[in-house]
């Protein structure tokens, strides 16, 4: 398999019944596409259309429908009655640290004896660890509130508990066979739990944790209800669902950020552009990748430290700091991407393989993530990067769509130390000497599992639409839709027999995009293609094209209008 040049495979989704899209349109007052949309969505009575299009906070569930909330908040009650010691303890993420600066604006506001702990990401790994569990009991404290992880720390907990340590879970990750013995466990997904939404992430049951809290104790809403831009970055950065209990987070949480954003989150987004509303996007991927920086080239605790800033000269020291990492990061990113091509490009027989396991000692343990995800933009499979950590051998797996990488590494176990993860993302542990007979174990498994089908991208198309439908009405109305995400997606439309006006041409410092001018039938549409430079040749060639592209908002100078976010430009 040489260099990935080829187009992603166009798959244009099942229409929805049409007595259902037809009732919809009369209820609504809509087009017949709009109507399509809202069904494809799994819209299909008025009243589950109205609150969709009108999310608003009298929608939040009652936290008390979680399993052991009555309890959680009891004993959380009792520790600031008391003024016991509390420790909030949260992941090194953006889901954990936002967590954490969550909790920790909470009880801060209500005068609550706390502190908090974020693991090291290199000395003590990913959730609860040994390190911070007697760190809570040597330092006397009473309660340890564990957010975005501890539901499968079973020795941990325990530990703690028997150690007159109290441990209330707030985690959102799939509990294992046995439960930690934990005072209390809030996870919707914990067997039992009649919580109506299962897919709230770890700083989303944090918050609900705090409203459950304010309702108890006669607090007004503001007290918690003002965390909601916290787990609006949450729930965006951590790819959860953006549907349900969710979107209603992520939608208030911004229209807080737009309106009057908080110290830290206004030094890292920059000004709002006026007239421009925030999007999803903007915190994946101008606020996550920042926050994620300072746990994977410093230490965590520096994205919680900026979230909870009071002063302006405070959260600027911590976003310089916050922003130094990132480029580092980006820097590390480049260069080892840059490496990792190069060993496949001048290795004929791992191009040809159907995984790609690479390894270098010298690369730096928290990117090899992004890495392995940037090796798959080119080379499109299942895809292992792997560095040294001490005597060992640690790296991160990352899949292709329908391809089960944590299946695969299941039938590599004897190649293993440790591993862990899910369908599309893993990590693993193995001993240096161990990295040949992996990969080729490895690329047994992958090869023989795996589908050609499997081995091509693909690109999902909602609707075909004419140039001459796409107007700022239109797109007025797909705002409502937003805020995007999984289960929510931007549509995707492909239009045919499209023509380049002549205008279209190659932009950016290293001439890898694309400014596309494209006419079909009297309209004229402009359109940005990123990373698309090569498909200048067949734009200019003069033949019609089919292009597939989301609806973009673009403002220039004050003005407003429309712009194709273009996915892919193939032959007509």
């Amino acid at each position: 398999m040489s260099k990935s040049t080829f187009s992603p495979e166009w798959q244009l989704k099942a229409k929805p019944a049409a007595h259902v899209v037809e009732s919809l349109m009369s209820e609504l007052r809509v087009s017949q596409h709009l109507a399509t949309l809202i069904a494809m969505r799994g819209y299909n009575e008025f009243s589950e259309v109205k609150t969709f299009f009108n999310p608003s906070l009298s929608q939040l569930h009652n936290p008390y429908l979680m399993d052991d909330m009555h309890k959680a908040v009891g004993r959380l009650a009792l520790a600031i009655e008391r003024n016991q010691a509390i420790l909030i303890y949260g992941d090194y993420d953006v889901d954990g640290t936002t967590a954490v600066a969550l909790m920790v604006n909470f009880l801060r506001e209500i005068g609550a004896n706390f502190d908090y702990y974020i693991p090291d990401r290199y000395k003590e790994g990913y959730g609860i660890s040994y390190q911070g569990v007697q760190y809570a009991i040597d330092e006397g404290f009473d309660l340890f509130i564990a957010l975005d992880c501890g539901i499968k720390a079973v020795e941990k907990v325990a530990y703690a508990m028997k150690n007159e340590v109290d441990v209330i879970i707030c985690d959102h990750h799939t509990p294992g066979e046995q439960l930690p013995p934990a005072y209390a466990i809030l996870n919707p997904k914990k067997e039992g739990c009649n919580y109506p939404f299962k897919e709230l992430s770890g700083c989303g049951i944090g918050f609900k944790l705090t409203q459950a809290l304010a309702e108890k104790v006669g607090l007004d809403d503001e007290v918690f209800l003002q965390n909601l831009d916290l787990a609006a970055i949450s729930a965006a950065c951590d790819i959860v669902p953006l549907i349900g209990e969710n979107r209603l987070l992520v939608h208030e949480g911004m229209k807080r950020i737009e309106a009057n954003p908080r110290i830290g989150i206004r030094k890292l987004l920059g000004e709002p552009v006026p007239d421009r509303t925030l999007t999803v996007t903007d915190l994946v991927f101008k606020f996550g990748p920042k926050i994620n920086a300072a746990g994977r080239i410093d230490h965590g605790s520096g994205a919680v430290e900026l979230l909870i800033a009071q002063s302006d000269a405070e959260a600027l020291l911590l976003a310089t700091e916050i922003e130094a990492n990132n480029e580092t990061r980006k820097e590390l990113d480049r260069s080892i991407t840059e490496e990792a091509l190069s060993m496949i490009e001048n290795n004929p027989e791992w191009q040809q393989a159907k995984s790609a396991v690479l390894f270098s000692p010298d690369w730096h343990k928290g990117v090899v993530g992004i890495v392995a995800s940037r090796v798959i933009e080119t080379y499109y499979k299942p895809t292992i990067v792997l560095t040294q950590s001490d005597d060992k051998v640690v790296g991160s797996a990352r899949s292709v769509y329908g391809f089960d990488v944590y299946q695969a590494l299941c039938a590599c176990e004897e190649e293993l130390i440790q591993f862990g993860g899910h369908k599309y993302a893993a990590g693993m542990t193995l001993l240096p000497e161990k990295v040949d007979s992996f990969r080729k174990r490895f690329e047994e498994v992958v090869s023989s599992t795996i589908t050609d089908d499997q081995l091509r991208p693909k690109l999902t198309i909602d609707l075909e639409l004419d140039f001459s439908m796409l107007t700022l009405s239109f797109l007025s109305t797909l705002k409502r839709m937003s805020p995007f995400g999984p289960a929510n997606m931007k549509p995707v439309f492909m239009s045919t027999n499209v023509r380049d006006t002549g205008n279209s041409r190659v932009v950016g410092a290293d001439e890898t995009h694309l400014k596309v001018e494209l006419k079909q039938g009297d309209t004229v549409l402009q359109g940005i293609a990123f990373g698309m430079a090569d498909k200048l040749t067949l734009l200019q060639s003069g033949e019609a094209v089919d292009v597939a592209y989301t609806v973009e908002e673009n403002f220039w100078r004050g003005k407003r209008s429309l712009q194709l976010g273009i996915k892919d430009i193939r032959s007509h």
